[in-house]
């Protein structure tokens, strides 16, 4: 069979295109590397086309020295360990940081605890046998001007935390109070519930409180009762700092604004107060003034003395703190002296106020 000289046309079958084939493939030594890496490829001579591809596979070597690859891969080692160090510093730093932040998160949060305490109270721990009682709601045209006959009679100081609004309609009544000797405090223009309004609603309710009571007596209160006992944490400090007003619970509830009746009034206070105890009652239902006059007898029969809760903060005194409060002796008579003075919070009281 004949050969076509030209390149490539050589038939497979043809013996001298076997022959010729055999050639080529000892030539592929010869002949310049066809690789696509080479700067200046030239094409193989007389090689038949399927050759070609053979002879640059055989040929082929890596342009770039294993020398080089090695500097490569170790700079990249490197970098990648630079890299881990880095993000280990950034997370030991981001950990000293979130562990400063909660040291500082309880240094402030046991602050605003102490703080709290001193400007709430729901009874004091006191030196003596004394309580508070204390009346809301009032003044009432009929009951408020009989029950301060009564303490009168008694010769007991009391505090009343009085409604705006029956202030304004009653400014004699408030007077005759603080002139015999009795304690005013702020329970509102219209009895809503603080928790649940905004800060301007709020400030509204006390500052018109506030000025009725200043007009009938001449002078401003410094004690807060909330409606309901119901007032947030961040709203007893704007309210201390823009009124000054020390926030005045109970721990002593007769739950008289259920009505009743004058007997379970009596028994229940009888049953909860302890020396330091702030009495909640109402002086607006006739129930509580009817069971007044009893419940004056028997806690003064138990050696109780009367004073006013500004005067009953002012008698505090350190609790021993192996004494729990809950262990508070009733009796009177069991009370002994502790030293130095400091104010202690009480238990939250039950939302009748």
């Amino acid at each position: 069979m004949a050969m076509d000289k030209s390149f490539g046309s050589t038939t497979a079958t043809s013996p001298t295109a076997r022959r010729h084939s055999s050639r080529n493939w000892r030539n592929c030594a010869k002949v310049e590397r066809a690789s696509i890496f080479l700067r200046q490829p030239q094409k193989p001579r007389q090689l038949h086309h399927s050759d070609v591809f053979g002879c640059a596979l055989r040929n082929w070597r890596p342009l770039i020295d294993t020398r080089i690859q090695f500097a490569t891969f170790a700079l990249m080692s490197v970098y990648r360990l630079l890299l881990l160090c880095f993000a280990g510093v950034v997370a030991a730093h981001e950990l000293r940081a979130e562990s400063a932040f909660a040291t500082h998160g309880a240094e402030r949060d046991a602050r605003g605890a102490a703080a709290e305490s001193s400007l709430t109270f729901s009874s004091i721990h006191v030196d003596g046998p004394y309580i508070a009682m204390t009346f809301d709601d009032g003044p009432s045209a009929t009951l408020t001007p009989k029950l301060l006959d009564l303490l009168a009679a008694h010769h007991i100081k009391a505090t009343f935390f009085v409604i705006g609004e029956n202030v304004a309609e009653h400014p004699d009544i408030i007077a005759r109070a603080a002139r015999e000797g009795h304690e005013i405090g702020n329970h509102s223009w219209s009895h809503p519930n603080f928790a649940k309004m905004s800060d301007p609603g709020v400030r509204s309710q006390l500052q018109r409180t506030d000025d009725a009571i200043k007009s009938a007596t001449g002078m401003r209160p410094t004690l807060l009762r909330p409606p309901y006992g119901s007032i947030t944490a961040r709203e007893k400090r704007w309210i201390h700092d823009e009124f000054g007003y020390q926030i005045i619970l109970w721990d002593v509830d007769p739950y008289d604004w259920k009505r009743p009746g004058p007997a379970v009034v009596r028994n229940r206070i009888l049953k909860e107060t302890q020396p330091g105890s702030i009495v909640l009652s109402h002086d607006i239902h006739p129930g509580t003034l009817e069971a007044m006059p009893s419940t004056f007898d028997a806690l003064e029969a138990k050696g109780f003395k009367f004073v006013t809760v500004s005067e009953l903060i002012r008698m505090a005194v350190a609790e021993p703190s192996h004494l729990p409060p809950q262990t508070r002796q009733s009796d009177p008579a069991a009370i002994t002296p502790s030293p130095s003075p400091s104010l202690i919070p009480s238990q939250r009281p039950s939302p009748s106020g």
